[in-house]
């Protein structure tokens, strides 16, 4: 694994425009960075990210059952009591998933490690499934990188044969936050691929998502801005926001099909990786974890505190081995947070910036196959919503 510094495509900022990449840059920052990209071998990918995603994907998967029988699991996890049912339902009912991205640390030696799960509302993945390729085919093209330079990356074609073997409502809708230009340009991409795939797409923002009831108050089912009933609905809004909205006590009632189901609310709870380390201890892939909990010891070296909901870094502190502390502002502050063993991101000279960086690595599953990688880099150990996405290739 090498960070290999290379010059940006001249005009990359013009097509990132005109194909609808407009949050490449946030605050006159970069967020899409190709001043540098990352080299793998053919075997660092399959033996050290392809395979330990999908095994860690089964792992987890192999839990879910178990969790929403649990009354102690579903505590520790924070689901609300008036959905443990609906989740129970979910998952018996076999609803299906279509993709999430697990975040490793990984220096090219030894086995990555599992840092979360990002397996409702993961984002990044235009950046991913897309741009970086155009990205790779642009610089092959151009001399800069060899005819056998490769990626893995085949999260366009998984997702788009997924949306074509699902068995969803037609039409089927896909919803975000109004104003947010990143999760929008997310869910274009999806719709374009649904669209590829012959489903019949239609946008709703979320704000204008309506309930409406029977005359008796009763059967409240989801609406769009003509009254018509959304029977399918992908949302990039997390579950732990949806249960706690207006329309929540609609949810239950509501026959609609949901993308991601009510059960990954289960795997995008931090509180996973407590639960994964207690049923497979010193698995290769995995850190020690643990919830807090009031008897917890002192928050010291060489561990990491995580609420159960953050997204984005936000909220998480930590403190190194040698006892250097960081931490990152953000809205988690319910007070419920686990514990896992500090494992350093990989450090790199960024020569562009004449400046240290750490890289994260993402690792995308769609179904149950892993379907590629991204990377964010930043000036701290934490990687945030600000850090930068860079490409990468495979070469030997």
């Amino acid at each position: 694994m090498k960070r290999i510094s290379v010059a940006e495509r001249a005009n990359w900022r013009a097509y990132a425009e005109e194909v609808g990449f407009n949050f490449h840059t946030f605050d006159g920052e970069p967020y899409w960075d190709e001043t540098a990209y990352y080299q793998f071998t053919l075997q660092q990918i399959e033996n050290d990210l392809e395979a330990p995603t999908e095994e860690l994907h089964q792992m987890v998967m192999d839990m879910v059952g178990d969790i929403t029988r649990s009354e102690e699991m579903l505590t520790l996890l924070n689901i609300p009591r008036d959905y443990w049912s609906y989740v129970w339902n979910s998952w018996n009912k076999g609803e299906p998933h279509l993709y999430g991205r697990m975040d490793l640390v990984y220096n090219g030696f030894g086995p990555a490690k599992l840092l979360e799960l990002n397996y409702d509302t993961p984002t990044s993945l235009f950046e991913t499934g897309f741009f970086q390729w155009v990205w790779l085919e642009d610089q092959i093209k151009n001399g800069v990188l060899p005819e056998g330079a490769d990626q893995f990356n085949s999260l366009h074609d998984k997702i788009e044969q997924a949306f074509a073997h699902l068995s969803l409502p037609q039409p089927f809708y896909f919803t975000s936050v109004r104003d947010n230009i990143e999760d929008r340009g997310t869910v274009n991409y999806l719709m374009d691929m649904a669209a590829q795939a012959g489903v019949d797409v239609r946008y709703i923002p979320l704000e204008d998502i309506g309930v409406i009831a029977d005359k008796n108050g009763d059967n409240e089912q989801f609406v769009d801005l003509d009254d018509q009933p959304i029977k399918g609905l992908f949302k990039l809004y997390p579950w732990e926001f949806m249960v706690q909205e207006d329309f929540a006590r609609a949810i239950t009632a509501a026959n609609t099909q949901m993308i991601e189901p009510a059960w990954k609310m289960l795997l995008s709870n931090k509180g996973i990786l407590p639960l994964l380390w207690a049923r497979y201890p010193n698995h290769p892939n995995l850190l020690p974890a643990f919830f807090e909990t009031a008897s917890s010891e002192p928050f010291g070296a060489g561990w990491v505190r995580k609420p159960l909901f953050s997204r984005e870094g936000a909220n998480v502190d930590l403190i190194t081995a040698n006892g250097e502390k960081m931490s990152a502002a953000g809205p988690y502050s319910d007070g419920r947070y686990i514990r896992q063993a500090f494992h350093a991101l990989p450090k790199y000279r960024d020569e562009y910036r004449n400046a240290d960086t750490y890289a994260m690595l993402g690792s995308w599953v769609v179904g149950d196959s892993a379907a590629g990688i991204c990377i964010r880099e930043d000036a701290t150990l934490i990687t945030k919503d600000s850090s930068r996405f860079l490409p990468h290739i495979i070469l030997d």
